[in-house]
């Protein structure tokens, strides 16, 4: 079957779904109120130093600050003053040889001061309560090349694995490429000609040189350089000869498609389509529906087991269990089996959800090392596709599996749901016993201190039908000690948690 990429756009929200052999793979979403940040390049102004974390906070004009590690700090050229000349060329240093940091071994203090100003790219959307991740290492992505202005290297995907046409690439870029410029060759770029590098070389540069212009001239903090929205951006990474179709459903988004693929890369012009069908796009290829699993945290496995995916501050949890599947054989071949299907489905929704971090998998215990090395091999095999870089430990003697894969963006979950206004993003609330027996207690300590004959108690709907059904001898007890009639009031408003004890 083929792979299309569908383009959902409506003027409040854009979705995009790519869709291999009939399953959702990866989900994009942007909305003009929540716009992604990442690329954008500021002018900015450290406003603290922190020599204790190796870090500084940077001002570039977001609600938060943006957090700046050393390792992330370009070492020459720091100040706009060396960074942009007067007349807005590059005039900085080369800072990185072979591709490696120049910052590396040294402390945040040598390398800035509050109030000076920098040259900023945001390499990490803001998450929960922590601002963007920042870097003074500047990257321009276009179809075939990154362009790294303050970096001179030269960079091939590791995903182009014919070492022939590794030599061809690094050639032609060392041939084309400006002195003392980095480039790296995008995995789009394999079957590409001198004339397609040229091309986009040139464009890198020239968008460079405006963005030193804008820099010269802008006040401290400012944007000045925006990359390209949610759609342009995906078809500049996504779309690429394995990709059968792109299905655009709107007029417009089409023609801004059409055009960006017919200057990047027209030899795939004839793979963009306008679609017209009656049925919205994305509930013709069906997967509307898997975008409302994406979000679930259990999954069914087809052997009848099932993974439970839970989300926490620090890391990710995926515990597996066989759930309905007893298999035929002995418990050893039952617990393999499920861990193996375990192991397509976790590395499928590692990369639907896009979770990123830390991630720790609990496969159902394994006796034989032999089975342990095998789910292993199939859990880096699995990843292969992931675009993400991946790391896998291999399996302990307890089943379990530590693993990174890295975040660039928010996860589905954050993007589509937020926490809930009733458990506070707990995920569970006081049961309505324990909330009864904390408001008898209260009663029972402060009764003998008010001079009153009716204490009227307001709670919860749940609570009430609680404390007059489940628990109206306990009720009628503590009228009897305290001796005070006890009047519940039902109020719809409050929280199961909440009550109001009037006297």
């Amino acid at each position: 079957m083929a792979t299309d990429l569908l383009i959902n756009a409506t003027p409040y929200e854009i979705r995009i779904a790519l869709v291999e052999h009939g399953t959702l793979v990866e989900f994009y979403q942007e909305r003009p109120t929540e716009k992604g940040m990442v690329g954008n390049i500021y002018k900015g102004r450290v406003c603290r130093v922190l020599p204790g974390m190796q870090a500084a906070f940077v001002e570039v004009g977001l609600d938060r600050t943006g957090f700046l590690y050393v390792d992330d700090v370009q070492e020459n050229g720091l100040d706009l003053e060396r960074m942009v000349g007067q007349n807005g060329s590059c005039c900085c240093e080369p800072s990185v040889e072979g591709g490696r940091p120049a910052g590396g071994g040294k402390n945040i203090s040598d390398l800035l001061h509050e109030g000076q100003e920098v040259l900023v790219q945001v390499c990490k959307e803001p998450m929960g309560s922590k601002g963007a991740r920042l870097s003074c290492h500047i990257t321009i992505p276009c179809r075939n090349l990154v362009f790294m202005p303050m970096t001179d290297h030269i960079g091939i995907s590791r995903k182009i694995a014919d070492e022939t046409q590794r030599q061809r690439l690094y050639q032609l870029i060392s041939e084309l490429r400006p002195a003392g410029a980095g480039f790296i060759v995008r995995t789009l770029a394999d079957a590409a000609s001198r004339e397609e590098l040229e091309a986009d070389m040139e464009f890198l540069l020239h968008i460079w040189s405006e963005i030193n212009d804008i820099a010269a001239k802008a006040p401290v903090p400012s944007l000045v350089y925006a990359d390209l929205d949610v759609i342009l951006r995906v078809v500049r990474d996504i779309f690429s000869p394995q990709v059968d179709r792109v299905v655009v459903d709107d007029r417009a988004t089409f023609d801004r498609v059409y055009r960006f693929v017919e200057t990047f890369a027209p030899r795939l012009t004839g793979k963009v389509h306008l679609y017209e069908g009656e049925q919205p796009v994305f509930e013709a290829y069906g997967i509307e529906m898997d975008i409302s699993r994406s979000l679930d945290r259990k999954i069914w496995l087809r052997c009848g087991g099932y993974i439970i995916i839970e989300n926490t501050e620090a890391l990710t949890v995926i515990d597996v269990n066989t759930g309905r599947y007893v298999g035929k054989t002995d418990l050893e071949e039952t617990i393999f089996k499920t861990n193996m299907e375990a192991v397509k489905e976790i590395s499928y929704q590692l990369r639907l959800r896009n979770i990123g971090g830390i991630i720790i998998i609990d496969f159902i215990d394994m006796e034989e090392e032999s089975h342990r090395d095998e789910v292993f091999r199939a859990l880096q095999e699995a990843f292969q596709k992931d675009k993400s870089r991946v790391n896998i430990l291999k399996v302990s003697e307890f089943g379990l599996v530590q693993m990174t894969r890295k975040r660039n963006r928010e996860d589905i979950g954050r993007m589509l749901c937020e926490p809930c206004p009733y458990c506070n993003g707990e995920g569970m609330v006081k049961s309505r016993r324990t909330v009864c027996y904390e408001i008898f207690r209260r009663i029972s300590r402060q009764a003998a201190k008010i001079p009153v004959d009716e204490v009227i108690v307001r709670v919860n709907p749940q609570v009430a039908d609680m404390m007059l059904n489940e628990e109206a001898t306990v009720l009628a007890g503590l009228e009897v000690q305290t001796g005070k009639k006890l009047s519940i009031q039902i109020c719809r408003d409050l929280h199961q948690e909440r009550y109001e004890i009037l006297w």
